[in-house]
This record gives structure tokens, C-alpha cells and sequence, in this order.
């Protein structure tokens, strides 16, 4: 598997969900099964089946989380030199040349990615537009509507 690169708040996110799901979950979910099992016929049993269910998605995600975190590659932005340059982990600031809207975003890892929050995957168009521009440049970026330019007003590493 290809490294996958997160921030530091990225990687602190999956590690407190893979210790969340390993010291609550999933003992809860042992719990539950060993008191559907009290009840006894299984074949029946809807308690049962849903424990069970349960069960193979959180011991599905603990894999998934260990494996990701295995292959994290974790950039902190602060240790970047870049020169200005837009990277993964910069915050970067833009203003829509067409509305004339400023928006903020960081590129960050797609596990990490939430638009609400201004954190944009590295594998979205904008953010692969944005990548080795410097602020002054503008970026054309392919959206749904047509092409949009945004001018870099700042590139930060926070």
C-alpha cells in the first residue's frame, strides 16, 4: 500500500478513533453478543445478528485504521520549507476572481478532508490546481460549471 500522507491533526484523529473502538466499542460489543448468546436459541436471535454485525464493521475499521496509520506519512507544516510554495498541509488563502469571494482552505490528507471546516483532500481539483503555485499566481481550476481562476492571496504553513 502507497504511503498516505496526513497532517498532525489528521493522524491524531484516526489514532483516538482506533484506540476509541478498541478500548470501548469493542469490548461493548462483546458484551452485547455474550448477552444475546444468554438468551438462547441463535437462530432466531435479532440481538444476535446485529452484535454480530456490529462486530465485523468495528473489527473492519480497526484494520483499516492500523493499516492507514502504518502507512501514514505525517507532515507537520511548520518543519516545511517550501518558499511560499503551496504543499501538502499549507493553508492557503483565495479569492474567487469571477465573485470576488475569499475563501481560506488547507490541503490536507483525504481522510482528513471536511469543506465545512475549510480542509480541502489533496486530491481535489482545486487543491491539485493549487499545488506549486505561490501567492500572486493564479489557479484555474475545472469545476462542475466550467473553469474558475482564483488568485493565491497567501500561503501559510500552520
Amino acid at each position: 500500500m502507497a504511503t498516505i500522507p496526513l497532517t498532525l491533526r489528521g493522524a491524531q484523529l484516526l489514532k483516538d478513533e482506533l484506540q476509541r473502538l478498541k478500548s470501548v466499542e469493542r469490548p461493548a460489543v462483546i458484551t452485547a453478543i455474550a448477552e444475546a448468546r444468554a438468551q438462547g436459541d441463535l437462530s432466531e436471535n435479532a440481538e444476535y445478528d446485529a452484535a454480530r454485525e456490529r462486530q465485523g464493521f468495528i473489527e473492519g475499521r480497526i484494520a483499516e485504521l492500523e493499516s492507514k496509520i502504518s502507512n501514514a506519512q505525517v507532515i507537520d507544516p511548520k518543519s516545511l520549507q517550501t518558499e511560499g510554495r503551496v504543499v501538502f498541509a499549507a493553508t492557503v488563502d483565495l479569492e474567487d476572481l469571477e465573485a470576488g469571494s475569499k475563501v481560506t482552505y488547507q490541503i490536507v490528507g483525504d481522510d482528513e478532508a471536511d469543506i465545512k471546516s475549510g480542509l480541502i483532500s489533496v486530491s481535489s481539483p482545486i487543491a491539485r490546481a493549487l499545488i506549486g503555485k505561490y501567492a500572486g499566481d493564479i489557479a484555474e481550476v475545472q469545476a462542475p460549471g466550467g473553469v474558475r481562476e482564483y488568485e493565491i492571496l497567501d500561503v501559510r504553513y500552520e
